[in-house]
């Protein structure tokens, strides 16, 4: 069954793929169109996965358990992640 709730930002009430649709727009604007650019997919994870951690953690009160289904993800998941960026 596909989840068709919004993303939307609470802030700004705007679903969350028109802003990286904006900023990858202008990602690649800014490039030199003589190199290709590789491994983009990489780049924005490792752009967005440390503030969302964070975000996530705080708002979970640094409880990674509720920080896991939060995020949906397994809390093994969760805790690599949070090495891997070195996130307290």
């Amino acid at each position: 069954m596909v989840n068709k709730k919004n993303s939307f930002d609470s802030y700004s009430k705007k679903p969350l793929k028109d802003e990286v649709r904006k900023a990858m727009k202008r990602y690649f604007s800014q490039l030199d169109q003589k190199n290709m650019p590789i491994d983009v997919y990489q780049l924005v994870l490792n752009e967005i996965e440390p503030p969302l951690l964070n975000s996530v953690m705080k708002f979970a009160g640094n409880n990674q358990s509720k920080a896991s289904r939060i995020l949906g993800m397994n809390r093994t998941t969760l805790r690599t992640k949070l090495k891997k960026y070195n996130i307290k």
